[in-house]
């Protein structure tokens, strides 16, 4: 699971890319920090200077951190707080979330072992002390060709709005990976090969999480079906978007409602209890799966 992972510090969580929590493999942490971590801290400038977190009070706030963390400490965020307001730095409100960031992004914390449910804080270099580090070049043809090799075809625009580079460092990774381009609709979309295990294509339907990576990768919806819903809890048919759905508690039972965006055939009805199976598996509860007429997924 991805708690045993944390603990195990095969994956760490951590900022980067964007400012936002992402799963990063521990081995990958320190050459996509190096890569994106001052677009990060371009984006989070102006709450800086909002919260009054200048980088005089940063720099010794990631040293307080560091100090608090060090000899292989594990700290909840609160734990961590509380130790910075003892050294003088006032944490309330999103401060304190905007200073772990920081500290994330200066390579300095990232996520520990989980205590009794709750996420803690760790050193960086204690959890990914085996992380390779690789030249700018390298890594920024190593991220184009990860993004464009599972989610192409896609844009520029796509790889700009998930990876948080510029389009000019897109340019410059697509020619060093000589991706192949391909005119749609009047749209370049890139792709580059990727190896694909056996079966791949995976079930005919999915019950996918809200914001997954499926839909959240890519800057442009247009083809989505009412796609800001499609942000939420999604159903995926055959490749497509073809419903939402949403999880409600009865009694010790969970109720999956799907609205569909269109009829279901029987295959992927099929498919869809066999999701919704999987998903109870999760869960360790029984699941009832409530399928919506389409004029009633039309009014909402």
């Amino acid at each position: 699971t991805i708690d045993r992972a944390l603990d195990a510090a095969q994956i760490v969580r951590t900022h980067v890319m964007r400012p936002t929590w992402h799963f990063v493999a521990a081995s990958d942490v320190h050459w996509m920090l190096d890569l994106t971590a001052d677009r990060v801290q371009q984006k989070l400038a102006y709450a800086f200077r909002f919260y009054e977190l200048d980088s005089a009070t940063r720099v010794r706030a990631t040293r307080a951190i560091e100090r608090a963390v060090g000899g292989g400490a594990h700290l909840t965020r609160n734990e961590l707080g509380a130790d910075l307001a003892r050294s003088g730095i006032a944490v309330a409100g999103v401060r304190l979330a905007l200073i772990t960031i920081h500290a994330e992004v200066e390579r300095v914390l990232c996520s520990g072992c989980q205590r009794d449910g709750q996420s803690t804080y760790a050193l960086l270099a204690a959890r990914a002390p085996k992380a390779k580090r690789l030249p700018r070049d390298e890594a920024l043809a190593e991220l184009v060709r990860r993004y464009f090799g599972s989610h192409g075809p896609a844009t520029i625009r796509d790889f700009v709005w998930w990876s948080g580079l510029t389009a000019a460092d897109a340019k410059r990774g697509l020619e060093m990976t000589r991706a192949k381009p391909a005119s749609i609709d009047g749209h370049t979309y890139w792709a580059c090969d990727a190896p694909r295990a056996a079966g791949a294509a995976g079930p005919a339907v999915s019950l996918l999480p809200r914001f997954d990576e499926y839909l959240v990768a890519y800057r442009d919806l247009d083809a989505v079906p009412r796609a800001r819903a499609a942000l939420g809890e999604t159903v995926v048919a055959g490749g497509q978007v073809a419903g939402t759905w949403s999880a409600s508690a009865r009694g010790g039972d969970t109720v999956v409602d799907v609205r569909p965006l269109r009829r279901f055939t029987e295959r992927e009805r099929g498919a869809l209890a066999a999701a919704a199976a999987r998903y109870a598996r999760f869960l360790e509860r029984r699941v009832e799966v409530r399928v919506a007429s389409r004029a009633a997924s039309a009014r909402r």
